[in-house]
């Protein structure tokens, strides 16, 4: 049989194939010392493993299946797949609004090349259309390509060109920005543009996808339609994070950038807002606030661009039994500030108390959030706390530990005076910082005990 046709397979798999007359992209019946499974048969990546035949069965759903196992296979049909996303020209309709999406390279809209492994994008419009028709309902969708970039290489080289893009883009009369962004770094960007693009008339919404496109239980399309429909016609016009709310898809959830953390590897739902409430939620029909304070919608185009930040800060997540040389090798490393998520109320052990001199000593700028995540930084209630304000460090509230660390690096950008650093970063711009924690901003009910198990059973499954 022609080789071309075990796109990926070597090995134990591509003898397995040979031996059956089964080519990739047929549909085929496998059946295993585990039981019998029907699917199609996909190409492997070209660095993938010698002994699995990945099958995406009825589902949609891909499996691998280990050769050593297969008793028989027998290849009941065939059709070579096409990658090429359809595309259609994007319709403008009159009195929609304007909407414009910035990508940076996420895989919003994207198919899986499995040959591969990497993902083909969908972001012309016309792509868009072809995969999100029902965009052209919400809104008149433009779109640009900032980057291509994973998210965990963003950084503030582009924050700062996003904030740039998106100024230009309030004065052109854009009425919403979408930034489509991976998920795994989406909460620091949207923190950044929290604190570099302020005062916004239009909504920026921060939208991403847990599941690539070619699952059935996808979030890339209605996360997509959502987050138009909160930059087309919502009225908060502040930079927000738009991703599932439950793990179904009644609709989603609007987060302030500076409260918002990814806190499930796979979850659809796996953005929360920390310490509060979401500010809104959203379906197709529209945006349905939470908080009753919020930025509102306006007709100006009255932006401020903050584009700043330095690059010598970082955070140091404290553990037991830490040792001085790490605080010692960051400030001989030329760091300028530092974000210490200490544990409880704000602590970290005596052994590490003449590096934070050494620290204070050379103008290190250090602040404490505290690694609960949830509540706030009290360092006057022990001596450990007194004495670590004594040598320079400052509480920083309620701020989650990675919103301080792009905040202490935009402020850093901006003033090195240490009266200056300390009235910026607890002055809050957008709740990253806030008097209190409401009662329901602390909601981590375990499973198991009767009344979460009644509430799973009566209101959310």
């Amino acid at each position: 049989m022609n080789e071309d046709i075990f796109q990926g397979y070597k090995g134990e798999a591509l003898e397995i194939l040979k031996k059956y007359s089964v080519r990739v992209w047929g549909t085929t019946k496998v059946n295993t010392t585990r039981g019998k499974f029907e699917g199609t048969v996909l190409p492997r990546s070209e660095n993938d493993d010698k002994s699995h035949i990945v099958l995406k069965i009825i589902t949609g759903y891909n499996i691998g299946i280990d050769t050593n196992t297969i008793i028989d296979m027998v290849e009941t049909g065939y059709k070579k797949a096409n990658y090429k996303i359809p595309e259609k020209e994007f319709p403008f309709t009159q009195g929609l609004p304007k909407v414009k999406l910035l990508g940076t390279g996420g895989t919003i809209a994207s198919r899986l090349d499995y040959r591969t492994g990497a993902v083909i994008p969908a972001f012309s419009p016309g792509e868009l259309y072809g995969a999100v028709p029902e965009l052209a309902d919400i809104c008149n969708l433009e779109t640009e390509k900032l980057f291509a970039v994973f998210s965990e290489n963003m950084g503030p080289e582009q924050y700062k060109k996003l904030a740039i893009a998106i100024g230009k883009e309030i004065e052109n009369g854009t009425q919403g920005i979408v930034i489509g962004h991976g998920t795994d770094t989406l909460s620091h960007t949207a923190a950044a543009l929290t604190f570099m693009v302020q005062n916004s008339p239009i909504p920026i919404i921060l939208v991403g996808s847990q599941r690539s496109s070619d699952r059935p239980s996808s979030d890339a399309a209605l996360n997509l339609m959502h987050a138009c429909t909160a930059a087309g016609h919502g009225d908060i016009a502040e930079v927000l994070v738009c991703m599932f709310g439950p793990t179904s898809d009644e609709y989603g959830f609007l987060h302030r950038g500076t409260r918002v953390r990814k806190m499930h590897s796979s979850y659809r739902s796996t953005f929360r807002t920390l310490g509060d409430t979401p500010l809104a939620s959203v379906t197709r029909n529209g945006v349905i606030p939470i908080k009753k304070e919020y930025n509102h919608r306006r007709k100006d185009k009255n932006v401020i661009i903050k584009p700043f930040f330095e690059e010598k800060v970082t955070i140091v997540y404290y553990y037991p039994n830490m040792q001085p040389d790490i605080i010692d090798a960051l400030v001989d490393n030329g760091y300028k500030g530092i974000i210490i998520a200490g544990t409880g109320l704000g602590h970290i052990n005596k052994p590490l108390y003449p590096a934070i001199k050494r620290a204070q000593e050379k103008g290190v700028h250090m602040f404490m959030a505290v690694q609960t995540l949830y509540g706030f930084c009290h360092m006057f209630v022990y001596d450990t706390g007194r004495d670590l304000m004594s040598m320079g460090i400052i509480p920083a509230a309620n701020m989650l530990p990675e919103t301080a660390y792009i905040k202490l690096g935009w402020v850093l950008g901006q003033t090195n005076d240490h009266e200056e650093v300390k009235k910026l970063m607890l002055t809050p711009i957008n709740d990253e910082t806030t008097e209190r924690e409401p009662y329901n901003g602390y909601l981590v009910y375990q499973g198991g005990v009767a009344e979460v198990e009644e509430f799973i059973r009566r209101v959310h499954k």
